[in-house]
């Protein structure tokens, strides 16, 4: 906590946070660029999230995806994400976005969240882009390495695809246009689980600062901070966030 005055967290107004991989890594969630094991291992991760892949082999990228989401659905949120979702209650405003595509802040209890990279939780047709919500998209008992043909959609017959962004794809407009909204408004931006280097997303500290708002990163690397606009709190978000929330506790509650 070297360097950051609490008080920049506890007089914020609109508290943005914006997370990564990193928040759901405590959960048992691998990060995207974590080398795949067991059967997996023989697929780079890349080569499995792109549109050209699931035209090419649909059970084998369909399979893949369905044993994420089971995997995320046997996780439960962890520390940070009970943080935030707690932090909410403790500010005036807050916005979280995040690059995550698992529902943990959901379940963690975080309201209206915004999923900049899409969902596991919300297939949809590979044609027509309609949204499907039958049966057969819940993941039952999915073995690793398991092909899987991915069901069809009910309006025009096409494959269902797994809701999330791939590479060569765009970002969804809405909430892309929400959080950018969120980094012009805030006072403070809480950079959680991502190094908010790759772009597009490195826009949202860069907007956020452009506009007068104080930007901390809370992660494993410590990242450039010149102590006046950006701070840096490195280590553990599932271990600090939980410890500066005890800390707005203490010292609201004063002598």
């Amino acid at each position: 906590m070297t360097g950051f005055d609490l008080r920049i967290l506890r007089d914020a107004r609109h508290v943005l946070v914006f997370t990564g991989a990193g928040v759901s890594a405590r959960s048992g969630i691998p990060t995207f660029r974590d080398a795949l094991g067991g059967l997996w291992s023989r697929y780079d991760p890349a080569s499995l999230a792109t549109a050209d892949a699931f035209r090419q082999d649909p059970a084998l990228v369909w399979g893949w995806y369905q044993w994420r989401r089971a995997q995320v659905l046997a996780a439960r949120p962890n520390p940070a994400h009970l943080a935030i979702a707690e932090l909410a209650r403790r500010v005036p405003r807050l916005t979280l976005v995040t690059q995550n595509v698992d529902d943990l802040h959901e379940r963690a209890g975080s309201q209206e969240v915004i999923h900049l990279h899409g969902s596991l939780h919300a297939p949809r047709c590979f044609a027509c882009a309609r949204a499907y919500a039958g049966s057969d998209a819940e993941p039952a008992r999915v073995e690793e390495g398991e092909r899987i043909e991915p069901p069809r959609c009910l309006r025009c017959n096409g494959r269902i695809r797994p809701g999330v962004v791939w590479f060569g794809e765009a970002l969804p407009e809405r909430p892309w246009r929400e959080a950018l909204a969120a980094a012009r408004a805030c006072d403070l931006l809480l950079v959680v689980g991502t190094s908010g280097l790759v772009m597009p997303a490195a826009q949202l500290p860069q907007v956020a600062r452009q506009n007068g708002a104080k930007v901390v990163h809370v992660n494993l690397d410590a990242e450039p901070a010149d102590g006046a606009t950006t701070f840096t709190l490195a280590g553990d978000a599932a271990e600090i966030l939980p410890r500066l929330l005890l800390q707005m506790a203490d010292d609201q509650a004063g002598p």
